[in-house]
């Protein structure tokens, strides 16, 4: 049963053509479309569009975290609320998200998650106001976790799908530029809001700040289209709208797909590698930003951590764009970037934890300030390459997703398994930081599950096949389409 038309298909006929999707405005042919409506069906314009509405409501969540502790003195409450996320995004986003995304479309998925990320920002500014208010900021951060699995889904399905194999690396790089412009300006604005703080609590301001901004990045996902109502300039495949009907049939289609991606095996060597994506935040942001600075210099530190997530996106989608190499020469110079990258950064980590172990033995705990020169200099340089390779990592993660397939019901799928897998481990680090385990041995974690997850992505890198036609004539290769082609 054909699940899937191509995107010729889709364009010559009526009934599928997208100006009949539910994500987007009442139906008119092509040549009488104002510009606007053209403008918003361009490919292009839909991954800028969908990364200025992470840059408000992720971009602005990673702001506050990235302060150590969302901006409080004590982290043990936004810990446990990380632990709460994380766990709810990683059930939420591959049982029913990924699944129902053929059926929600990107738009409604975005309208469904994306108001939780302010409903988070708010329940902090009511920790600061009220006594007990952990209770809540741990449930909202449950409930952001719920939210979040819809947004990633959207997201990362657009990200991968709306582009082809010679744009797809420079679509990432621009996502991720705009995505971490929230952050930094973010950071930025802290820094300077408390800039004179001693109480090493941020203002109430700055969390009224962040919960407009993310209130209005939410209202922007009116704008969103799904694939069956992009313009021509796109040339991917689209979701048929019989496919999309609510009925036993499809259903049982939808659920034997699910099950034919998530259990591939070339799928299944890249899980370690999702599974990672999220692991080493905790660790960078509460011990290594949040213990060793004063508030303002870990604001300053967060700023410095996003520009570099900015500029090492742009610079790996721009190596996996190279058109002088053919897809899998790519894939390996992404991993071998990430092998090389993760060894020389994680030795200069090791050096920094033990130098910073013997200072908490000493007491000193939030004491370095950005004034301090070469005290200051050498962890902010090593702070500001973890936020460099965390942009590598994620990018090349996203970029082999859309080499396999360029299917959105199948990308939705894997994408899906990403955003389960990746909170799954945030989850699990963000628990043990909670727990208090010793700086040196979360720093050991991450640098084991980081260069192990690449060895076992090796098998799954050396079969992505040279070229777009390649993938497109070898449909035993995409596991991800029809399950009766199968």
């Amino acid at each position: 049963m054909a699940t899937i038309k191509s995107a010729e298909e889709n364009v010559s006929s009526p009934d599928v053509v997208g100006d009949n999707s539910p994500d987007c405005v009442a139906p008119l042919p092509l040549h009488q479309k104002n510009i606007f409506s053209r403008i918003r069906r361009d490919p292009w314009f839909q991954i800028i569009l969908i990364s200025f509405i992470a840059f408000c409501n992720p971009g602005m969540y990673n702001a506050l975290t990235g302060m150590g502790g969302s901006g409080q003195v004590d982290s043990t409450v936004s810990a446990n609320a990380n632990v709460a996320t994380h766990a709810a995004t990683a059930g939420a986003a591959l049982v029913v998200v990924g699944t129902l995304y053929k059926y929600l479309g990107p738009r409604l998925s975005l309208l469904i998650g994306g108001w939780t990320y302010a409903l988070y920002a708010g329940a902090l500014l009511n920790s600061i106001r009220v006594k007990n208010g952990g209770p809540f900021v741990i449930a909202s951060g449950a409930l952001l976790g719920l939210g979040a699995a819809f947004f990633w889904v959207a997201q990362g399905t657009i990200m991968v799908t709306y582009t082809n194999d010679q744009t797809r690396g420079r679509a990432i790089g621009v996502f991720w530029v705009i995505f971490n412009l929230g952050g930094t300006i973010g950071s930025l604005a802290s820094f300077g809001l408390n800039y004179h703080s001693k109480s090493g609590t941020v203002t109430d301001s700055t969390y009224i700040a962040y919960i407009v901004i993310m209130l209005f990045g939410w209202t922007l996902s009116v704008l969103v289209c799904s694939t069956e109502s992009l313009s021509e300039k796109y040339h991917g495949h689209r979701i048929a709208q019989e496919s999309k009907a609510l009925n036993f049939e499809n259903l049982r289609s939808t659920v034997i797909q699910v099950l034919r991606i998530v259990f591939d095996w070339r799928n299944l060597c890249l899980y370690p590698m999702f599974y990672n994506a999220n692991v080493f935040y905790s660790y960078q942001q509460n011990d290594v930003n949040g213990l060793t600075f004063n508030l303002r210099t870990r604001s300053l530190n967060g700023a410095l951590y996003w520009i570099a997530q900015m500029v090492g996106g742009l610079l790996m989608g721009l190596i996996l764009d190279l058109h002088t190499l053919n897809r899998r020469t790519r894939a390996i110079t992404g991993w071998a970037i990430l092998l090389v990258t993760g060894m020389v950064i994680w030795g200069g980590g090791y050096q920094f934890q033990v130098w910073d172990d013997k200072r908490l033995a000493l007491g000193f705990k939030q004491d370095i300030d950005y004034k301090d020169g070469s005290v200051f200099l050498g962890p902010m340089f090593l702070y500001f390459f973890y936020g460099a390779y965390d942009s590598f990592w994620q990018a090349f993660c996203y970029w082999i997703m859309g080499a396999r397939s360029r299917d959105p019901v199948v990308n939705a799928v894997v994408v899906g398994a990403y955003s389960a897998l990746k909170p799954a481990g945030g989850a699990m680090a963000w628990r043990i930081n909670a727990e208090k385990v010793s700086p040196m041995k979360q720093f050991a974690m991450n640098w084991g599950l980081s260069i192990g997850s690449l060895l076992v992505a090796i098998p799954t890198v050396m079969t992505i096949r040279k070229s777009d036609k390649e993938l497109e004539d070898n449909t035993s290769d995409n596991p991800i389409g029809d399950p009766e082609k199968n």
